[in-house]
């Protein structure tokens, strides 16, 4: 079965759906994993970046995006067809062909809210943050890997994917307002995990845009690696206009193209590292 993880941060700005993206397109690409992108962020960024604005639109009007998988729960129908939903050979580059995704809807926002009042059933049985991992289960052993897009919140919808990971990777720019709270988030997930029996392990902080010629990223950067209560990934993603650019979904042939070499390099050896901490120590 899959090996399931979240990418979570409350923070926005920090490269959290950007580090989703690329360390997927790196385990499809060189390293050659079959990978489902999930996004549940209701910016639907990770969606747009994968499939393109006018793809995504036909998507959300055919009623095949995780709103509607939620819409059917909170109604108590079974309508999605998440067979037609999960979108194969996504992302625009032309060497990445195992990589596939489950898009996001702006109509998340809303339904985020509903799903706090959902009815739980008899003996409930039914739980607002199990509906994905119920719903996904049938394609698990379909992939070698799964990489969940969290919304930068710690509601039902990022419990959903919480629930159903073995471990989460927390993306940071090292400053002392994307690094606060870091040890409350951790805090608030191992209760979560702790409420069902499950162990959600933190996998390591990323550490993004980093800039070295930054007095503030440098003492920040020592700090995190003397008092982090997770690991931190030995990979720093640096700043660079070829992130940003990456952002834009067009057809490319290379990943090196897409992302730029230094970015590219940078985000090849982080998907390494995240391979060797969950795959040869399960």
């Amino acid at each position: 079965m899959a090996a399931v993880i979240s990418v979570i941060n409350l923070k926005g700005g920090v490269g959290k759906t950007t580090t989703t993206v690329a360390v997927a397109q790196m385990l499809a690409g060189p390293f050659g994993r079959r990978v489902l992108v999930v996004d549940l962020d209701p910016q639907t960024n990770a969606t747009v970046m994968l499939m393109g604005e006018k793809a995504w639109a036909a998507q959300n009007a055919a009623g095949l995006t995780v709103s509607h998988l939620f819409r059917d729960a909170l109604r108590g129908e079974q309508r999605f067809d998440l067979r037609r939903a999960i979108l194969p050979g996504v992302g625009g580059v032309r060497e990445v062909g195992g990589l596939a995704l489950l898009p996001s809807s702006l109509e998340l926002i809303e339904i985020q809210e509903q799903l706090a009042m959902m009815p739980r059933g008899e003996f409930y049985a039914a739980n607002p943050v199990e509906i994905l991992r119920h719903v996904l289960r049938p394609v698990l052993d379909e992939f070698d890997w799964v990489l969940v897009d969290c919304p930068p919140s710690l509601g039902i919808v990022t419990f959903n994917g919480l629930r159903m990971s073995r471990g989460y990777v927390m993306p940071t720019i090292p400053d002392v307002l994307s690094t606060y709270g870091i040890p409350q988030i951790m805090k608030r997930v191992r209760m979560f995990g702790d409420a069902f029996g499950a162990r959600i392990e933190p996998l390591g902080i990323v550490v993004n845009k980093y800039r070295a010629q930054s007095t503030v990223h440098n003492s920040q950067l020592h700090a995190l690696a003397a008092a982090s209560p997770a690991p931190i990934f030995r990979t720093i993603v640096p700043e660079s206009n070829e992130v940003a650019g990456a952002a834009e979904f067009r057809p490319v042939n290379t990943l090196r193209q897409k992302w730029g070499t230094r970015t590219y390099d940078a985000y090849r050896d982080l998907a390494s590292e995240i391979l060797q901490r969950v795959e040869y120590t399960a």
